[in-house]
């Protein structure tokens, strides 16, 4: 496996083991999608600047 794949991998076995963690601790609706809403643009802000510096 190369290691692209292998960093897929280990991205989602860390995503499947921490979400139900944040379900638990975000039972509501509103706070949920807001909380999903502020991960996907740090996410993004951080994947922005990976791309830039590459």
């Amino acid at each position: 496996m190369n290691d692209d794949a292998l960093s897929v991998v280990y991205l989602i076995l860390v995503l499947v083991l921490l979400l139900p963690g944040f379900i638990y601790a975000n039972k509501n609706k509103k706070e949920f999608f807001n909380n999903i809403l502020i991960w996907i643009f740090v996410i993004g802000i951080i994947a922005i600047i990976i791309k830039f510096l590459n």
